[in-house]
């Protein structure tokens, strides 16, 4: 749809700025345009910021697959901060775009700048203000730059902070039996720049982050072997061994504040619940049931956590809490077949697999979210903002990882060599 509109723009001549005869100045000198403008159901106009080419492809495809629409095209005019919105502001306000986003970017010190401003279009006022980053003159550095930007931006419109500057550890693996090659990678939350952590002859279970997002807790089996749980620095580097126990440990999770780990062994018989240090030590029984309990998550509080227990019979895994303060355990799940419990960083969702399907559910159980058989046993992961989720499958034969959003932006899907397993989504760093 498009509207016709007539602007009238005054044009005051500055004596400071023409040297003409007083007389002029009696009377403003009146401009009828008409123009015409179309109406779009966007909600954010996206300017591609002034000397950049770098950042703006980022910050637009990260936005882009939100719930917000999102548009650079066809926009009137290509300011680069909102001084540069003086008498044309009526313009922006009849295209129905609510949030305009500008913004420019400079060298100092070698350094890249980024100053960029989000424009309530209805008020012409900035939101919060004016906005700066700087970062180093690189290519990760600038990638970094563009998620952070976006996050903020994200937060400006919503309220909410963005998901973008996380990352997400996942396993490819290739080929199989003793000839099986599992790869940890991590890749940024867009599908891209995605680069190996560690590689093994084996297999690779659960990796988990640690709440800065500087550390990957996971197991390793290799063949003839029991799976180790290693915590390893992001960064490179060696990986530690964190349980060099006879039993199979699996499941690593971090504490809220990063000093201990939760996972489970079966070193004193059936598989249980063990706490300890995250840098290592003797390990804590937690839950003394006969049956076997798996699979442990920290809730965000620190208070408690979930886990998968057989208690109610063989092929009947159900998801309980355990209250570290009270030592009371609880049922979560009213599924006949409930495992992989991941919370969402404000503890008001868990995901986990429902039968063959990946599914979310809230805190009280009730499934409220589900994603279908996607043909992998795992349940998905929550973005930071708990907005999105990220989960494996597989289509025609490839392992695929796929990102959706939770409440209507795009969803898309990240190729592998091999099968794609176990994706995680890490905290935004601070």
């Amino acid at each position: 749809m498009r509207t016709h509109k007539k602007l009238l723009i005054t044009l005051l001549a500055s004596a400071s700025g023409l040297l003409v005869a007083p007389s002029l100045f009696a009377a403003p000198v009146v401009l009828e345009l008409d123009y015409e403008i179309p109406v779009q159901q966007n909600q954010v106009a996206f300017v591609p910021f002034a000397g950049d080419s770098v950042l703006s492809p980022i910050i637009l495809n990260d936005l882009s697959r939100t719930e917000l629409n999102v548009t650079s095209k066809k926009l009137p005019q290509q300011p680069r901060s909102s001084s540069e919105l003086a008498g044309t502001l009526p313009v922006w306000q009849s295209m129905g775009i609510p949030y305009l986003v500008v913004g420019s970017t400079r060298t100092n010190r070698g350094k890249i700048v980024t100053d960029y401003e989000v424009i309530d279009v209805k008020s012409g006022l900035v939101i919060e203000g004016k906005q700066s980053l700087t970062a180093d003159n690189n290519k990760e550095s600038m990638r970094y730059a563009g998620h952070v930007i976006a996050d903020k931006v994200y937060e400006l419109i919503t309220g909410t902070p963005g998901d973008f500057s996380g990352r997400i550890a996942y396993i490819e693996e290739i080929g199989r039996g003793k000839d099986k090659v599992s790869r940890l990678k991590v890749m940024d939350a867009d599908g891209e720049n995605a680069r190996t952590i560690t590689e093994v002859t084996g297999s690779i279970f659960s990796p988990a982050w640690s709440p800065d997002a500087n550390r990957i807790a996971y197991a390793v089996q290799r063949e003839k072997s029991y799976p180790v749980i290693y915590v390893q620095s992001v960064s490179g580097g060696s990986a530690s061994v964190l349980t060099p126990f006879p039993g199979s440990n699996l499941s690593p999770s971090f504490s809220p504040d990063g000093s201990r780990i939760l996972f489970s062994s079966s070193f004193e018989g059936s598989s249980n619940i063990y706490e300890m240090s995250a840098s290592g030590g003797t390990p804590r029984r937690i839950i003394n049931w006969p049956s076997s309990e798996v699979q442990p998550n920290y809730a965000p509080d620190g208070q408690s956590f979930v886990f998968v227990s057989d208690k109610a019979g063989f092929n009947k895994p159900q998801i309980y809490r355990y209250e570290f303060g009270s030592g009371r355990t609880t049922k979560v799940s009213n599924s006949g077949y409930a495992t992989s419990p991941q919370f969402s960083n404000d503890g008001s969702q868990i995901a986990f697999l429902s039968g063959r399907s990946a599914a979310i559910m809230n805190s009280s159980g009730a499934v409220t979210a589900n994603l279908g058989n996607t043909g992998i046993d795992e349940a998905p992961s929550f973005s930071p903002n708990g907005k999105r989720v990220v989960y494996a499958s597989t289509q025609n034969g490839k392992g695929v990882l796929t990102i959706k959003s939770l409440n209507g932006g795009e969803s898309f899907g990240k190729s592998g060599q091999g099968i794609l397993r176990s994706p995680v989504w890490s905290a935004s760093p601070k």
